[in-house]
């Protein structure tokens, strides 16, 4: 069948299927460290509706395993997911004519993977509409949430190696860092904020070097973008001038004599 006459909910789910499979494992391996500090199905199923975010949920599990006051754990989910803010507006571009009640419920399922779906769509299917969008955040939704409740069901009977649940979190990354090498701006602002959070997460010794890291790299990639793609675009500009420049130039007595 062709990919356009399918339904609009299964070109959603053959575009976000890989980011649904990828979700089982470390889905599972949350809902069971989630189960470890006292979360049942129930409140594991509403932390990942609510939060919607692998790095803060395992994040929750850490901190309240060290029995971290509630201001702090809620202080730490809040540094660590402003990142959104510019997950966010970069989708806003597609979105401007939609309704506000649409944006919040669109926003409030977006996590990083969906929108990197999400924005490639955009990018390359000029038929990529704010339902296919929707229907990939709510999949990539399910399939998480669905994860994690049975993760956590039988959290007491599974052992999870805690260099398993790395080495998923990073394949997962890795995998939607390639699919955005689009251009050589993206590669190196990629490059470089895994450099920088290398380092400023050995200056720091906790995560806000991640979160520093991911700021400056994308502040950094944004505009260096930008200034590119404006130096471009007064090269053509002045290409085009050129182009319609004439070969000779007459001045205006020369042209009254000629006549």
């Amino acid at each position: 069948m062709n990919e356009r006459k399918r339904a609009p909910w299964l070109q959603s789910l053959h575009a976000v299927m890989p980011l649904c499979l990828s979700y089982i494992p470390v889905g599972l391996a949350c809902g069971v460290l989630l189960q470890q500090v006292g979360f049942n199905p129930i409140l594991a199923g509403l932390l990942s509706i609510l939060v919607f975010s692998g790095g803060a949920q395992f994040l929750v599990a850490s901190m309240l395993a060290t029995q971290a006051p509630f201001a702090t754990t809620l202080l730490m989910v809040f540094f660590l997911e402003l990142r959104y803010i510019l997950l966010g507006s970069s989708l806003s571009g597609f979105m401007k004519k939609e309704k506000r009640f649409f944006l919040a419920v669109f926003s409030q399922s977006l996590n990083d993977e969906n929108y990197a779906v999400n924005y490639l769509k955009y990018a390359t299917d000029p038929t990529w509409n704010k339902r296919k969008a929707l229907y990939v955040n709510w999949f990539s939704m399910a399939s998480w949430t669905l994860s994690n409740m049975i993760g956590n069901l039988f959290g007491s009977v599974i052992r999870v190696d805690a260099d398993l649940v790395h080495f998923a979190l990073t394949a997962m990354f890795i995998f939607m860092f390639v699919t955005q090498m689009k251009n050589a701006w993206l590669i190196l602002t990629g490059l470089f904020s895994g450099a920088l959070g290398v380092l400023l997460m050995v200056l720091f010794q906790n995560t806000l070097g991640l979160i520093a890291a991911t700021i400056i790299a994308s502040l950094a990639g944004f505009g260096l973008e930008k200034a590119f793609k404006k130096e471009k675009s007064k090269k053509r500009r002045n290409q085009e001038d050129a182009v319609g420049e004439p070969l000779f130039h007459f001045s205006e007595q020369e042209v009254q004599r000629h006549d």
